[in-house]
């Protein structure tokens, strides 16, 4: 029975469970009375949940309301409305809003709203002083006590009968902001207010301007006055006094500065007043100011003083500017519309002004040391004025000039740029020098004393015809230098080396090397060289010719190398020839004198091998083989000696004799310096018939091989 009940119960609650079916269809948010509220209006935000249910059924409902992100309201409730009030809206509650709802485990969310709270409170302002004096500071303190940073602060300086002068500072952590002021002088009350700003979404939104401050400000000296003495209708030469003063509370501090424009003419300390006193001129007349200072205060009272002009200033003539030395000059200095004055003139210097002569009229016959700038001065009661200079210059006439090379040797190398410097020993500057190349101007160059040309553009006709000229100022004209020949240097070009006998020479004969170039100036510098493990410079040699032959006497076998020659000339420039390789060979004679040597000690050898042969036979075969021995023996004899030879060759050991070649060849032929020094060890010599006519008939025909120019 209770089995059937439980069964009973758990069937009804699952049909139960089954029945409690919902879903959310939205969730909306909106704000009365508007999005736009003003502030201190009261608004509400309310959340709504559409909420579909197959049954009717009671359901709790979660509210969460969020402003940008956070949240600022919760509540619970069984229906499906919730209403986040505000009764006093301010400024800070501007921002976007959104509301979710929570119910039963299932979650809906709204849209976001901005709701924007016009207007912010009105600012706070407090200064720390109510009176101050000028030079001090006085510090304000800006506040919106209701809104929420960041803001920007904006105070304001208000002075009568002008503009306000606004200062901005921003604050990103804080809603209020501090501000110093400095009190300058003439600022006698002061007001000051504030007003805030933030930014909106739809841009920047001001707060009312808060209470004016007023501050009041005590002067701690009165502004300066200046007097002048006269007062108006100054004449050059009238004595003019100024004076400065002013009231102070306290004179300790107090600095009186006269100045015109920015020069200081006079300065006192702690004194209540200043005075100045000049001689009037013309150049006196401007603006005048008295400055008086205590601490950062500053005050300035200005003046301007007009000097009328006693008389002008004179005026300098010269008879001439530009004259020839021992010319007559004659200086006058005059003053328009007045005769009775002191005149002087003067020359200047940089160490001062040299007086010429108390006159109106200085005549002088001038030199070249006169030559610079005069002027003349006038004074009436007292006032001296000057003249504007006037520049005389005396010229003294140009020496004939000399042209040089300015490498200091008449020569150029062909394809090398030439320098050349005309020079005038004497002669005012300055000087015009004009260059020559034939008849045609080059360049033209004015300086004191010298001037230069470079000629890039020299060729192998260019051997002379160079001239300068010299002028200046002076009336005797121009002078002309002599002309200058220039030799073009020709750079040696292909340099080549031959030999007589050429290749292989004989121990002991002659050698003829020739040293040729195919172009190049005389003198030439001929060397010959020999390569070893370092340069060896054998001969040298100066021609006046494109070649040169070096005799060499007596070739020894330590002469057998390679050989080259090197020219140069005036140009500088080292031309190396191809080398050629030389190799010093025994002479004919002395392969004869060996080879006979060799022979005969091969022969020598030969008999005594025999003879140790057949002794040693003799004494194995005892008296029989004597016997048959002495037999066979003019048999061998005389078959040796009828035997006729075969071609003309006879072979001893490992040597032979050709009839037929008339020359000597040796496998160690080229080892050692020296013949007779020479350790000589031969193992094939071949010997032939030495003939002495034919040896002088092949060195008379003998050619210089292995040189361009062999003949």
């Amino acid at each position: 029975m209770y089995l059937a009940l439980l069964v009973i119960f758990l069937q009804c609650s699952e049909l139960y469970a089954q029945g409690k079916v919902f879903t959310f269809n939205r969730v909306e948010i909106k704000v009365e009375p508007s999005d736009k509220v003003k502030n201190g209006a009261p608004m509400s935000i309310i959340c709504h949940a559409d909420i579909s249910k197959n049954t009717h059924f009671q359901l709790k409902h979660n509210f969460t309301f969020l402003k940008d992100g956070k949240l600022v309201f919760m509540a619970m409730s069984d229906k499906e409305d919730a209403r986040y009030a505000i009764p006093v809206a301010k400024s800070s509650d501007t921002g976007e809003y959104e509301c979710r709802v929570n119910a039963d485990g299932k979650m809906g969310f709204s849209k976001t709203i901005y709701v924007w709270v016009a207007g912010m409170t009105k600012p706070i302002l407090t200064a720390d002083k109510k009176e101050v004096s000028e030079g001090e500071t006085v510090k304000l303190r800006c506040e919106l006590p209701e809104e929420v940073p960041p803001l920007e602060f904006i105070f304001r300086k208000i002075k009568t009968n002008s503009e306000p002068i606004e200062k901005r500072v921003p604050e990103q952590n804080q809603n209020f902001s501090e501000m110093e002021y400095y009190v300058e002088a003439g600022d006698n009350i002061l007001q000051f207010d504030c007003f805030g700003k933030r930014q909106v979404k739809s841009g920047w939104e001001s707060s009312q301007h808060s209470n004016k401050t007023l501050v009041t400000v005590k002067e701690p000296f009165i502004k300066p006055t200046l007097i002048t003495r006269p007062s108006n209708n100054i004449t050059e030469g009238d004595q003019i006094e100024f004076e400065c003063s002013t009231v102070a509370a306290q004179m300790r501090g107090i600095e009186i500065i006269f100045q015109k424009n920015r020069t200081i003419l006079n300065s006192v300390r702690d004194k209540k007043f200043l005075k100045y006193s000049i001689l009037a001129t013309q150049e006196d007349s401007g603006e005048y100011l008295c400055k008086v200072e205590q601490g950062a205060v500053s005050k300035t009272t200005k003046r301007n003083v007009f000097v009328s002009e006693l008389f002008p200033k004179p005026t300098l003539s010269a008879s001439m500017t530009q004259l020839d030395e021992s010319k007559d000059l004659i200086l006058n200095c005059s003053i328009n519309g007045l005769r009775r004055a002191n005149f002087s003139i003067l020359r200047k210097s940089s160490s001062g002004d040299i007086l010429l002569k108390k006159s109106r009229i200085l005549a002088i016959k001038v030199n070249v040391n006169d030559t610079g700038s005069y002027t003349c001065k006038a004074e009436v009661k007292g006032i001296i004025k000057e003249s504007k200079p006037v520049r005389i210059s005396v010229y003294a006439p140009v020496s004939k000039p000399t042209l040089s090379v300015a490498s200091g040797s008449p020569e150029v190398v062909l394809g090398k740029p030439l320098q050349l410097i005309c020079h005038s020993v004497m002669g005012t500057p300055p000087i015009t020098f004009t260059f020559y190349k034939g008849d045609e101007i080059k360049k033209n160059v004015t300086n004191d004393t010298y001037a230069t040309f470079l000629d890039e553009d020299i060729g192998l006709n260019d051997n002379g015809g160079y001239k300068c000229d010299a002028r200046n100022n002076h009336s005797s004209g121009v002078k002309t230098s002599n002309i200058l020949n220039v030799t073009v240097i020709v750079p040696i070009r292909d340099a080549s080396l031959g030999s007589v006998p050429y290749g292989e020479v004989e121990v002991g004969s002659d050698t003829a090397f020739l040293c040729s170039v195919k172009e190049g100036s005389w003198p030439i510098d001929f060397k010959f060289f020999k390569k070893t493990d370092h340069e060896v410079l054998l001969h040298e040699v100066r021609e006046y010719s494109d070649r040169t032959i070096w005799h060499k006497k007596t070739m020894k076998r330590k002469d057998t190398g390679t050989y080259y020659c090197m020219a140069s000339n005036r140009a500088s420039v080292n031309v190396r020839s191809r080398p050629i390789t030389i190799s010093v060979i025994l002479a004919a004679w002395q392969k004869g004198v060996i080879a006979a040597f060799v022979l005969t000690a091969m022969a020598g050898a030969g008999a005594v091998a025999l003879w140790w042969f057949l002794r040693k036979k003799k004494k194995a075969k005892g008296p029989s083989m004597e016997m048959s021995g002495s037999a066979l023996a003019p048999n061998l004899t005389s078959e040796k000696l009828t035997r006729p030879p075969s071609d003309g060759n006879y072979y001893s050991g490992s040597g032979y004799i050709e009839d037929n070649e008339n020359h000597m060849k040796s496998t160690d032929e080229s080892k050692g310096p020296d013949l007779e020094s020479a350790e000589v060890d031969y193992t094939e010599v071949e010997v032939s018939t030495l003939d002495p006519h034919r040896d002088s008939m092949e060195n008379r025909h003998s050619r210089i091989y292995g040189h361009p120019d062999a003949t």
